[in-house]
């Protein structure tokens, strides 16, 4: 997830496009965003307009017109490529708004759209091997609070899906990749963080994962174990994110995932 904020030595460069997005001024309130891109570019008020023009019709005559799969990946292209071109132009003109706020964060969904593009323009060979992202899932019923600490642990390493509460937790548990560590809010509806936890701990196939209370609740409330039968970890509301970072990722490499 890419965070974006108003600081004057904002960038974001693509080099397999040639682009770069960069917050040029701050003054109070006033934000200006610039687009840098090459001649075949064409950029207008810090509009973006189809990048890779030249690049999509030398990858016709090299793989031929009538190829279905070249059409379409050219198709796809333009439209993601539109995509990015709207977001930059709701960009300005939320700046020309005074919505400076909105605007950064059009932007920052452009930038994202734009960066998957470009990492797909020139994969490399033979990728460096890289171990796999740690997964976490984010049971918490208050949604600010969930896409808070879902963006903190994200931006630390982690790859993070949330969940509402403790039945929609067991549901994506059933069809998604299994986590490596659960961590879980222990007031919630529908289904309690006590109940959630006797359900992960009764499945072996959830046999390993770890499980953080993250709650406003007093330790071991409710009578919640805090041991192999219950939570590893116990962290009372209000959390220190880094904190808790640091005892995800001891636990995680003492566990050796």
């Amino acid at each position: 997830m890419l965070v974006l904020s108003r600081g004057p030595q904002d960038k974001v460069v693509f080099p397999n496009l040639g682009i770069s997005v960069e917050i040029l001024r701050v003054s109070g309130n006033k934000v200006r965003i610039g687009v840098d891109a090459p001649d075949n570019v064409r950029v207008l008020r810090h509009e973006l307009v189809d990048t890779l023009g030249a690049q999509l019709q030398a990858e016709a005559a090299k793989q031929g017109a009538d190829d279905p799969a070249a059409a379409k990946r050219r198709h796809d292209l333009r439209n993601r490529l539109n995509t990015a071109h709207l977001g930059l132009s709701l960009v300005q003109k939320q700046l020309e708004a005074g919505l400076q706020d909105d605007a950064l964060e059009s932007l920052a969904r452009a930038i994202t759209q734009l960066d998957r593009i470009d990492s797909e323009q020139d994969p490399p060979a033979k990728p460096p091997a890289t171990p796999p992202r740690r997964r976490a899932l984010l049971v918490e019923d208050d949604q600010n609070e969930s896409e808070l600490l879902a963006g903190y642990l994200r931006l630390s390493g982690f790859e993070v899906d949330t969940a509402a509460d403790g039945l929609q937790a067991l549901v994506q548990l059933a069809r998604q990749d299994r986590p490596d560590m659960v961590l879980l809010d222990m007031n919630m509806p529908r289904m309690n963080g006590r109940k959630t936890i006797d359900t992960i701990r009764a499945n072996p196939d959830y046999r390993g994962v770890k499980v953080f209370a993250v709650t406003g609740e007093d330790p071991g409330s409710g009578g919640v174990e805090i041991g192999p039968r219950g939570v590893d970890r116990w962290f009372t509301k209000p959390i220190k994110p880094g904190e808790l970072v640091r005892e995800m990722s001891g636990d995680l490499e003492h566990a050796g995932h």
